[in-house]
């Protein structure tokens, strides 16, 4: 069987690795870090098909032995190699499925993760705050790191909006699957009549982009100066650190109080504002840019749903590939794989079924 396409990657890899010993790449910083992002988004499948290779060679050396062998001892053990040759032939063929459809060029990005309270009040705040502890355990599990860069909180010490970055290997690969609308059932702490609610936040989750990736005319940014208004002691209103960007020509704005310095926090904004371009480059929709980020998140309404937290019941639930899960306590705490490979398998498998 033919794997054309994996052996394009597989000389990529190996193009790429002649590369990257070169003197001219080695002394080029930005050509050093989009190769080793390539590389490393190569390796696993790279790796794979030349396993697959070898064991090619190898059944190939074992069917001439056993053409040529009288011995039985002989035939018998090369008989049994053969057996387990093909057997490891056919489980290396059965993993490169997630391999022979498209790659997603953003797989190995940083990201910009966007949670924001929808309907429901604070609960729907407090909801949001549940989420981004979620997340930021999801992340220490993988040893990634999350950094804050703009919250607002409620009254009931929720988040009615938090924007953070995620940054390690393969972040967006894995977190992608988090965007959209998520619902949650549960009674809240101030009601006393032991009622369930139903609220809803809305997570967004963009691609972090290079400057080489998205160019942004400087004179085409408006930026304001103002003092913090969230947590930062003294500091937050003797002096204005908090930085607004504007994107005139499509009125994004990124925003960013999180920091101390104005320097920091201009840095942050605009790598929000950078990435909120780029989502919406790669979308082709950048004259309705957002529009094209409520098509992410929809509108926060309870009746649009990707994903459901029941707490009487214990259980999540994901729409998208009807499954559920118990041990919410686990989930919530982080450990998010077994769905998340559930969510990347049914990708994986529409997309190879797509003609």
């Amino acid at each position: 069987m033919a794997y054309e396409k994996l052996e394009r990657m597989y000389q990529r890899f190996q193009e790429i690795e002649r590369l990257m010993g070169t003197q001219e790449v080695a002394t080029n910083p930005a050509s050093l870090q989009s190769l080793g992002k390539e590389h490393a988004a190569l390796h696993e499948p790279a790796t794979a098909y030349a396993s697959y290779l070898e064991v090619e060679r190898e059944i190939a050396d074992t069917e001439a032995l056993l053409e040529e062998a009288t011995d039985p001892e002989m035939r018998h053990v090369a008989r049994d190699e053969l057996v387990a040759l093909e057997n490891r032939r056919g489980e290396l063929s059965d993993s490169f499925m997630r391999y022979l459809v498209d790659i997603d060029p953003n797989d190995q990005k940083d990201v910009i993760v966007e949670i924001r309270a929808g309907t429901g009040g604070e609960e729907a705040s407090l909801f949001a705050a549940d989420l981004f502890r979620m997340y930021t355990r999801y992340a220490q599990r993988h040893g990634w790191s999350i950094e804050v860069i703009d919250s607002t909180l409620s009254g009931a010490k929720g988040f009615k909006e938090i924007v953070f970055e995620v940054r390690g290997q393969g972040v967006y690969s894995r977190l992608k699957f988090e965007r959209g609308v998520h619902r949650v059932q549960r009674v809240p702490l101030t009601e006393a009549s032991g009622r369930i609610h139903t609220s809803a936040a809305t997570v967004a989750v963009l691609p972090e982009a290079e400057e080489v990736e998205i160019d942004i005319n400087p004179d085409e940014i408006r930026t304001d100066i103002y003092h913090s208004g969230g947590a930062g002691g003294q500091n937050v209103n003797k002096v204005a650190t908090a930085v607004r960007l504007t994107h005139v020509p499509t009125g994004i704005v990124a925003i960013c109080q999180d920091e101390r310095s104005q320097l920091k926090n201009r840095i942050k904004a605009m790598a929000v504002l950078r990435a909120r371009l780029y989502d919406a480059k790669s979308r082709e929709q950048s004259d309705k840019i957002e529009q094209d980020r409520r098509s992410q998140v929809g509108t926060g309404d309870r009746s649009e749903k990707m994903r459901t937290y029941n707490y009487p019941q214990d259980r999540i639930t994901d729409h998208r590939i009807g499954q559920s899960y118990h041990n919410m306590e686990r989930l919530l705490d982080g450990d998010l794989d077994e769905l998340i490979d559930a969510l990347n398998a049914d990708s994986i498998q529409q997309a190879a079924s797509r003609p």
